[in-house]
């Protein structure tokens, strides 16, 4: 069952029911598919070597190997450990929640769950927490104890009003806030928006994926009579009839928001979404099924 408590709350408390399914989680599920779902075939190029019987074929330097006459492979540095920058984007529109949660308690919810798996798999977790009234860096660190201190400063950080504006999110910053290939986690609302400037340097330097939460509002309009709700985009009460034009509109902007979020992460095992009724911790396991099974190719 979802957790049904709002982080800011008592953060340390909700950590603490997480990391006891997160553990859970590692041992009879996971096992080393989080580490390898994030690792892929190693990162850091090292030499080209001769290609040898039981090597991937994947590795194969054609250029060297048509110069030489023979088979040669590029070899790869694994990294020894990975780093997590967790960033999330705190929009006014998480606060829309049709259901016992809103979008923005599910989206930290899921944040918590990932920093705990890093700290399980003994990685370095840092976040950067993007508000309008400001932003909050907390480098990687490693340990639980350190690592779960992040993760119960970023629930706790408190929430922006509903009529404010969406945060400015610091993409220089970020271009430098982790190590060369460590794995930027983007959680946000992810609405139809212009692909930020310098994603493409982001997506060089770093392996990126997004996470979204959706409300089940989000995905179809309730049916049946109409019904006020508040807007926190627009900072008002806007009335549903559950016409046609309004369906019409609704989709149109669905698709939108799919297109950019699709440009955003065109590989479909770097994005995940869920929704605020969904189980966060079994979709994470999923989603690291489904990496581990494509070879985590980025």
């Amino acid at each position: 069952m979802p957790v049904t408590t709002p982080a800011h709350e008592n953060p340390l408390a909700l950590l603490r029911q997480l990391e006891w399914r997160v553990r859970h989680a590692v041992e009879n599920m996971l096992s080393g598919e989080y580490r390898s779902a994030f690792r892929g075939r190693g990162m850091e190029f090292d030499q080209v070597v001769k290609y040898t019987f039981g090597d991937d074929v994947r590795d194969i330097d054609w250029n060297v190997t048509a110069r030489l006459g023979e088979p040669y492979r590029k070899k790869f540095v694994e990294e020894r450990e990975v780093t997590l920058l967790v960033v999330f984007e705190d929009s006014p529109s998480l606060h829309f929640g049709s259901g016992a949660q809103s979008k923005r308690e599910a989206l930290l919810e899921l944040a918590g769950l990932v920093m705990l798996l890093g700290a399980v798999n003994r990685d370095r977790v840092g976040f950067v927490h993007a508000s309008p009234t400001g932003n909050l860096f907390r480098e990687p660190v490693r340990g639980r104890g350190q690592i779960m201190h992040a993760a119960a400063t970023l629930l706790a950080r408190p929430a922006p009003a509903p009529t404010d504006a969406a945060p400015e999110m610091p993409w220089r910053f970020l271009a430098r806030a982790a190590p060369k290939h460590s794995v930027m986690l983007w959680l946000g609302d992810f609405a139809p928006r212009p692909e930020p400037e310098g994603w493409p340097v982001l997506q060089r330097r770093y392996q990126t994926m997004g996470f979204r939460v959706d409300d089940p509002w989000e995905r179809a309009l309730p049916a049946g009579e109409s019904f006020a709700a508040y807007d926190p985009t627009a900072g008002r009460l806007v009335t549903l009839e559950g016409n046609a034009a309004e369906r019409a509109a609704h989709a149109t902007w669905v698709g939108q928001r799919e297109a950019a979020w699709q440009a955003l992460f065109p590989n479909a095992l770097s994005r995940l979404v869920v929704t605020t009724e969904e189980n966060r911790l079994d979709a994470l396991v999923r989603f690291f099924h489904a990496r581990m099974r494509a070879g985590a190719i980025r």
